[in-house]
């Protein structure tokens, strides 16, 4: 039976730890930024790393790659980008990753950088629940920044995530998700399931829990950056911004601007 594991490490990120089966030491690690947590960890637990899974370029999840590779020689699979050049099996949008047994989906998802990839594995006899492994394109509650690109081709990149299945098991790279949930609480104060989330949200960060993975039902149903289409959403974004809204991506390219400069 699969198994994910999550390595908190830097300010917020989780490196997650996919292994195959308790039958093997094996196991994969999914946005490394920072080699020793991760050391740390499959020494503690007598793993042994088999690959690496990259979704961007950023440092804070490439940062680890070098020094793990230098103990462990193993495939590093990612996105086509000069600036990971440790990247050694170039994988992009259509592709499929089978990995011991897994068989990944690879989503091309652009906004936040343009080069990001998620890496989805519908359900099996050994994965009980599809799994997607969505770097910083999709948070629980949030979305990343959007770096590069339009605003109209990170909503669709959200979109092609929000059309998987509703108990897709959302594997996020940050602990952002109460922070995330209070700027919500403000777009969509009426949104019942919404205020329900953020209360248990706040319960688990208050004893140091972890709040992932998410699953796509709930993404749906409280994270304002899928719910564009929402009237409610389009009113607040309107009125924050002094513009008129159209289209959900304008909705969208409105939402993400407020909420970077948010209070946090």
């Amino acid at each position: 039976m699969l198994t994910i594991t999550p390595i908190p490490a830097l300010d917020s990120n989780y490196f997650w730890v996919i292994r195959p089966s308790l039958n093997s030491r094996n196991v994969f690690v999914v946005d490394p930024g920072d080699t020793t947590p991760v050391i740390d960890h499959l020494t503690s637990h007598q793993l042994a790393l088999a690959a690496i899974l990259i979704t961007h370029r950023h440092r804070d999840h490439t940062q680890g790659i070098a020094g793990l590779v230098e103990r462990w020689p193993v495939p590093v699979y990612g996105p086509d980008s000069e600036l990971v050049p440790q990247i050694t099996h170039k994988v992009g949008d259509g592709d499929l990753l089978e990995l011991e047994g897994i068989a990944f989906n690879i989503i091309g998802v652009p906004g936040h950088t343009w080069e990001h990839i998620a890496y989805f594995a519908p359900s099996t006899d050994d994965i009980p629940d599809p799994i997607l492994f969505c770097g910083d394109a999709l948070f629980a509650g949030g979305c990343g920044r959007r770096f590069d690109g339009t605003a109209e081709i990170m909503w669709d990149s959200l979109q092609q995530l929000a059309a998987l299945p509703d108990d897709t098991q959302i594997y996020c790279a940050h602990e952002y998700t109460q922070a995330n949930l209070a700027f919500a609480i403000a777009v969509e104060p009426d949104n019942q399931e919404l205020g329900a989330r953020f209360e248990q949200v706040k319960h688990i960060r208050a004893q140091n829990g972890i709040t992932l993975p998410s699953n796509m039902l709930l993404e749906k149903r409280t994270n304002p950056f899928l719910r564009c289409q929402q009237p409610g959403i389009k009113i607040f974004a309107e009125v924050k911004t002094h513009k008129t809204l159209i289209t959900p991506a304008e909705v969208f390219g409105a939402l993400r601007s407020i909420k970077d400069t948010w209070p946090s």
